[in-house]
């Protein structure tokens, strides 16, 4: 049995590589609970000792007692002391060879949110940048959230914003991950499958943007094994039963290898590994129905000193085995987005197929840590001008939480951006933009700059003119033809898979409708303040539209305005914020004559209440789309609309599909149990042409004490005739109950709804 925390690994025997052994289980060096050793923290010191300060030395050493202290009496599910989980979070960052800051928030990074320590009191003791990292590890628990995947969203935001100051919030969240992962089997079989998801979701692609190969490839595995525990044991079955891993084949071909590039002069050596079981399973996902026809179940290293001996072992390696056509990749003029650099090549030997990897030793190191092989740490702290182009990355995630303020939007894109096939295309002077697979030229103009992007008119690819829904192919040459007065429209997100083009397109499309938004506000809480004797621009000058702003959950006037224009505040509010009760009192008592549209809005029962209401908001307009005029049961969505607050469409309303093509205006509604005036609604009945029909129609929705608004019938020549009516109905079940009644009179072939009424 292969457990979450081991690997597969093929070794040589000590007596040699004439004798046979099989593949064998080997576990990784994970940090064991119950009757196992737990960490301590003079294995931590040791580690880092000689590589590390005294001053080092002394932080990780206070940590570690503050931790204790804090976390005494506190154990985890699994019996054990809390404070075994710290340790090995620790552990694992002085594994990865990070700096002593990063192992002293392993040690403190549960602290804020599990016992009663306080962000002060941290940063007094241990620094501001110790109590930084600390708090951008911490999950946001002191808010009241709608959902979980609310939560979930809000937490992931807090994340990524706080490892774009410092990335080493990210390692650590990555190693508490690891940790919570290797002890899943305490939880409850519900909250394993739910961790392993999220797992499998963020963290473990996130560690893979980042390049530390050493955390991607646990997590994964891990996240297998309880996710789908069957494949992943069938697999490891299968694995272990494979009769090419043995120990002569590799022998001989580490041998076959080493004595080729010693004769040849150049400088490496030759390791190998075995693919590792999640990597394996996403193989037999994508149609490989046999794991014989997996290429790289084993595969060989070959670590050179330099970028022209990995080419110049290439052609050696080539020399030996057949090499398999369309098996070579050039990661090395090429590095993947994580800044993964290496050759790639499959070869045959005496019909079995295996992979080969050469690369020097930084891209090796690299290939293993990701960013943390690049880290250079000063006094100041982290030197991240060394290595721009692997933090570009987390530079572009800065930018889409800039222009995504829902949170929930943001994960989702987020998500987007973690799982792309790369695809490499070329600007017109030869620079290469890594996009994800699928990628139309929008995507690529917004890879070049903002600005292109925004101004984007057409592309030519190839030299060729082509749609900007054209989606792009390794190696393309693309050209982005621009315009000044070009604009982005709402129809490009449907054409974009970056989460940068659609940040940027969103962002866009926001500022432009809020520009709107703002001028409607404007028109109306001018007309609203004027009926209580006000102006609305003495009261902007006056700055008390500042003043009232943030009792709406806003911080300036402008946004007021905007939110009155978008519905999510009405005038009315802000009169109540701005006058006091008794001269709105007073007023109220004079009223103005009511106009002929007051009248006629009062008459059709327009201004009652409605039955409908935002989820978590009391104050918001909210009132009935007229295009599908839902009723109360019928599942509904709803929809921001400027200056009219909430609009409420049935979700079967034709026009849904293109007003949520903007998710961010999209808020959840329910129906609710107060009074509500009844609801017309259209019916089309086909019927038999005979007597007494519509008699008998009339008589039945009469019985049902339902008010007729409007009725016409007309034959169609053949037998047949057509009924048309408007009824006033109270709620779905109602009008379900009046369909079945007309159903069951003789000569009425249907009756259905018409939307349009």
């Amino acid at each position: 049995m292969l457990d979450g925390d081991a690997i597969l690994m093929s070794t040589l025997d000590e007596r040699g590589p004439q004798v046979h052994r099989p593949l064998r289980i080997v576990r990784l060096p994970t940090l064991q609970t119950g009757g196992s050793q737990p960490p301590r923290i003079e294995d931590i010191l040791d580690q880092l000792e000689g590589t590390h300060s005294p001053e080092d030395l002394d932080l990780v050493h206070r940590a570690y007692v503050y931790s204790a202290r804090v976390h005494r009496g506190q154990e985890r599910l699994s019996g054990e002391p809390y404070l075994n989980h710290p340790l090995a979070v620790a552990k694992i960052l002085a594994e990865l060879e990070l700096d002593a800051t990063s192992i002293a928030v392993g040690l403190l990074h549960d602290v804020l949110e599990d016992t009663h320590a306080s962000q002060e009191e941290i940063e007094e003791m241990f620094g501001d940048e110790v109590g930084s990292l600390v708090d951008g590890v911490t999950k946001i628990s002191k808010i009241s959230f709608t959902s979980k995947e609310q939560e979930q969203a809000e937490n992931f935001r807090k994340l990524v914003l706080a490892m774009t100051e410092d990335i080493r919030v990210l390692m650590v969240k990555l190693a508490d991950r690891l940790h919570n992962m290797r002890t899943l089997e305490y939880l409850k079989p519900e909250a394993q499958v739910r961790n392993a998801r999220e797992t499998s979701d963020i963290y473990a692609p996130l560690a893979r943007r980042l390049g530390i190969g050493k955390i991607q490839t646990e997590l994964e595995v891990l996240s297998l094994r309880y996710l789908e525990p069957d494949d992943y044991q069938r697999l490891v079955e299968a694995v272990e039963a494979q009769p090419d891993v043995r120990t002569d084949f590799i022998a001989r071909v580490h041998q076959v290898i080493e004595d080729a590039l010693a004769k040849e002069g150049i400088e490496a050596r030759v390791e190998h590994r075995v693919k590792s079981l999640s990597s394996i399973h996403k193989k037999l996902k994508k149609g490989i129905s046999d794991l014989d026809q997996v290429y790289d179940v084993i595969a060989f290293r070959i670590i050179t000193d330099s970028e022209q001996s990995c080419y110049a072992a290439l052609g050696i390696v080539h020399g030996l085995w057949r090499p398999v056509p369309g098996r070579f990749k050039d990661f090395v003029a090429m590095p993947k987005r994580n800044m993964y650099q290496s050759l790639h090549t499959t070869v045959i030997d005496e019909g079995r197929p295996f992979e080969l990897q050469i690369r020097t030793e930084q891209m090796h190191k690299v290939a293993e840590e990701g960013i943390a092989a690049h880290w250079m740490y000063k006094e100041g702290g982290l030197d991240v001008e060394a290595d721009t182009q692997q933090l570009q990355w987390l530079r572009q995630i800065v930018e889409l939480q800039r222009d995504m303020p829902d949170a929930r939007d943001f994960l989702s894109s987020l998500k987007i951006d973690l799982y792309p096939g790369e695809v490499y295309a070329f600007t017109p002077t030869g620079d290469v933009k890594v996009i994800p697979r699928g990628s139309s030229p929008i995507d690529f103009a917004y890879a070049v700059h903002t600005e292109v992007g925004d101004h984007c008119v057409g592309s030519k690819v190839n030299g060729s003119l082509v749609p900007l829904r054209t989606e792009l192919r390794n190696g393309d040459i693309v050209e982005i033809i621009t315009s000044p007065d070009a604009r982005p429209n709402r129809d490009w997100l449907r054409l974009v898979k970056t989460s940068r083009a659609r940040g940027k397109i969103r962002s866009f499309i926001n500022k432009r409708e809020r520009d709107r938004s703002i001028e409607v506000g404007t028109r109306l809480c001018e007309k609203e303040l004027r009926k209580f004797g006000l102006h609305l621009k003495k009261v902007v000058a006056q700055g008390r539209l500042d003043e009232v702003a943030p009792q709406f959950g806003v911080a300036r006037g402008d946004d007021l305005l905007a939110a009155i224009g978008f519905g999510k505040v009405s005038p009315r509010q802000v009169v109540e914020k701005l006058l006091p009760p008794e001269e709105i009192e007073e007023r109220e008592t004079h009223p103005r004559k009511a106009g002929i549209g007051e009248t006629v809005k009062r008459v059709l029962g327009w201004d009652a209440e409605p039955s409908v209401k935002v989820e978590g908001m009391d104050d918001i307009l909210v009132h009935r789309a007229r295009c599908c005029g839902p009723l109360p049961g019928e599942p509904i969505v709803g929809y921001v609309t400027r200056g009219k607050g909430v609009s409420v469409h049935s979700e079967s309303c034709r026009n849904v599909t293109q007003l949520l093509l903007n998710p961010d205006r999209r808020v959840p509604v329910v129906w609710t149990s107060s009074k509500s005036t009844v609801q017309p609604v259209g019916l089309a009945l086909e019927v038999e042409d005979r007597q007494g029909v519509l008699a008998e129609v009339t008589a039945m929705i009469a019985g049902q004490k339902t008010n007729i608004r409007h009725m016409e019938s007309h034959l169609e020549g053949s037998g047949e005739g057509q009924i048309s009516m408007v009824i006033d109905v109270a709620d779905l079940k109602h009008l379900n109950t009046i369909k079945e009644m007309l159903l069951k009179i003789d000569g009425v072939r249907s009756v259905r709804r018409q939307r349009s009424a």
